[in-house]
């Protein structure tokens, strides 16, 4: 059963803030209050209410600079804000939305309106906090699956950070860097309906048990079906072990088939399953998986250019600066058949 919902009412004067307390207390609201904009901003910091209604008109801080402070921090950027204002003039509006403001309301303020309007905003918060909370718990469970095998630890931290790199190289849009990221963190996610004894085995699986280990790609597809906001990174979760050639898994997918963002993230899940030590063998020189990555590019493995990209990106040490800061930044807003695999 989820708790009474939080309003917190930001306004200078007295007898506009009791009168909105009252209203919305009537609603079954639990309201906050802060007479000024640096009072509010702690209490958001603070309290996180689920939704913040300011007036506009206020002295050193502004009802739009409330605004843009809450909107501007990852931790509440996404917070309700209503701004009320006795104003009906385009440019107060304008400069609201320019502040990140969710929607407005007009002095005197009409009841079913305010009732009408909070409710409204209030449902789409919890909807975006349930999704936050399971992208959380996806995340969670890919480092659970690193954790199982202590050879992978850091494993999907690394292959975020590598995929970044290649897609800005690439000139990738940031939806799509975005999807690289959450990809690449939640590639082997699928891994997690894999008995250990196959997944943490030493010696070369049976033909029957790498029939199983390549069914992780579509255990994780299936996991991630379940929450819309992985749409964008179904598709690396479950073609990153396909090929050019056609012979991949586990569609068979051949050519420009294979979505590009799997593609990428193949590229530098090879790499680092190839640098790093594994059950069957210790990590190889960076030059020795290129050597190897080259090879098995010109074999049919992957796009060429791609490999190319990303040991240019290597070599330069370009990739190796993209990123903690990206990594913490996302994660606060809003959050072994071969050798070769990861």
């Amino acid at each position: 059963m989820r708790t009474a919902q939080r309003v917190l009412v930001v306004d200078d004067y007295e007898p506009n803030l009791d009168g909105l307390r009252r209203l919305l207390e009537r609603q079954g609201y639990v309201v906050l209050t802060a007479s000024n904009g640096h009072d509010a901003l702690e209490i958001v910091a603070r309290e996180k209410p689920d939704l913040v209604l300011t007036d506009v008109v206020m002295p050193e801080i502004s009802g739009v600079d409330v605004c843009a402070a809450i909107k501007g921090r990852p931790e509440t950027c996404l917070t309700p804000v209503v701004l009320i204002s006795a104003s009906h003039e385009r440019d107060t509006r304008l400069t609201g939305l320019g502040a990140g403001a969710d929607d407005f309301l007009n002095k005197p303020v009409d009841p079913d309106e305010l009732y009408t309007r909070v409710r409204s905003l209030i449902r789409l918060k919890r909807m975006t906090d349930d999704l936050e909370s399971a992208e959380s718990l996806f995340l969670t469970l890919g480092r659970v699956i690193e954790a199982r095998d202590p050879c992978t630890e850091g494993h999907c931290e690394r292959l975020a950070t590598f995929a970044s790199a290649m897609g800005a190289a690439l000139e990738l849009d940031q939806v799509a860097l975005d999807s690289l990221y959450r990809g690449a963190m939640l590639h082997d996610v699928g891994k997690i309906g894999i008995p250990d004894r196959i997944l943490l085995k030493k010696g070369k699986l049976t033909r029957a048990e790498y029939e199983l280990m390549k069914r992780h790609t579509i255990i994780g597809d299936e996991l991630c079906e379940t929450v819309r906001s992985f749409d964008a990174v179904r598709p690396i979760v479950r073609h990153h072990h396909e090929r050019r050639d056609g012979r991949g898994y586990p569609d068979g997918l051949s050519g420009d088939a294979i979505p590009l963002l799997a593609s990428i993230v193949s590229v530098v899940d090879v790499f680092d399953a190839l640098t790093t030590d594994r059950p069957y063998r210790e990590a190889l020189s960076i030059q020795a998986a290129f050597r190897i990555m080259r090879d098995d590019a010109k074999a049919g493995w992957c796009d060429r250019m791609l490999v190319e990209t990303f040991i240019d990106l290597q070599q330069s040490g370009l990739s190796s600066k993209v990123s903690d800061a990206r990594a913490k930044s996302w994660l606060d807003a809003r959050e072994c058949a071969a050798p070769a695999e990861g």
